[in-house]
């Protein structure tokens, strides 16, 4: 198998006819899916992140507060994020030889965490305050951005946070996307069998994991810095600091906090999302061809 085979929209499909509106659809179903079926376990690692403690955020009620906030941006996100990576890849291949492909995956993985972070940084500042109940009642998903905006303004309110989820993304991007496009390089090869979604899938479900395991201490960080209000924030100082206080008082069970939840939710997710994104993928591309 080539080498350049190893994108998802070269192996499985051949290239196709409009990169750009493929992967941005089949993204944002992705996203969608994912987003929706595992909500419950990304709320409860959100909960166990907290300052609050698990049970002061929550414990296992409510474990749907916030659902409104991520379908609406799931898609959008995703798709964006795949619309990007996938674009940049294609004119990044060309000038890269065999060896440097692994580059171009990264680069394109990091520049389309940042662009999609553009989207995700204001959902995860509605999803998380409300999965951590921090606003009594039912406070809608606009109400609580608007409070958050007027309070604290765009950089510290609607986009607290943006930095800290760049540095978690991004390494978490690094780690997972080079493997992913790695393991679907070398399926056909190491176990016979075609690559079809389910493939796609578990190779998805792997690197994941691996990744989301790796930058756990990064998502603690993030999710405090969102949880807390704009003095609170201030005090709190950057990641290093953050991280470093957590340790002091909690240790390295603190510094990993949520690491089993969200290790599972994004194992999961990453099989739902890739073999999602793929069989669209498939079924857009099959269109064209008609």
């Amino acid at each position: 198998m080539e080498l350049e085979e190893s994108t998802i929209t070269t192996s499985t499909l051949g290239a196709s006819k409009n990169i750009y509106w493929s992967s941005l659809m089949a993204g944002g179903v992705a996203g969608l899916v994912v987003d929706v079926v595992l909500f419950p376990i990304d709320t409860i690692k959100t909960r166990l992140q907290s300052e609050r403690g698990f049970v002061a955020s929550g414990g296992f009620r409510g474990v749907y507060k916030g659902l409104g906030a991520t379908a609406a941006g799931s898609a959008p996100t995703s798709a964006l994020f795949f619309c990007t990576y996938e674009s940049m890849k294609s004119y990044l291949r060309p000038y890269a030889t065999h060896d440097q492909l692994p580059y171009v995956h990264m680069v394109s993985a990091a520049a389309a965490e940042v662009v999609a972070c553009l989207i995700r940084v204001p959902i995860e500042i509605v999803k998380q305050r409300r999965q951590a109940l921090l606003h009594k009642g039912n406070a809608s998903s606009l109400s609580i951005l608007y409070e958050a905006l007027k309070k604290e303004g765009i950089r510290k309110g609607l986009y607290r946070g943006f930095g800290t989820t760049v540095m978690r993304d991004v390494p978490f991007s690094l780690i997972q996307f080079p493997l992913w496009e790695y393991f679907k390089l070398h399926w056909t090869e190491v176990t016979g069998t075609a690559l079809t979604p389910l493939s796609v899938a578990i190779c998805g479900a792997i690197s994941g994991g691996i990744a989301a395991g790796l930058t756990t201490p990064l998502d603690v960080a993030k999710t405090r810095i969102m949880l807390a209000e704009q003095l609170e924030s201030n005090r709190m100082g950057g990641m290093g600091r953050i991280l470093r206080n957590i340790y002091r008082d909690r240790g390295i069970r603190g510094v990993f906090a949520g690491f089993v939840p969200r290790v599972t939710w994004i194992t999961l997710g990453g099989a739902i999302f890739f073999g999602m994104y793929d069989l669209a993928l498939r079924y857009l591309n099959e269109r064209e061809d008609r």
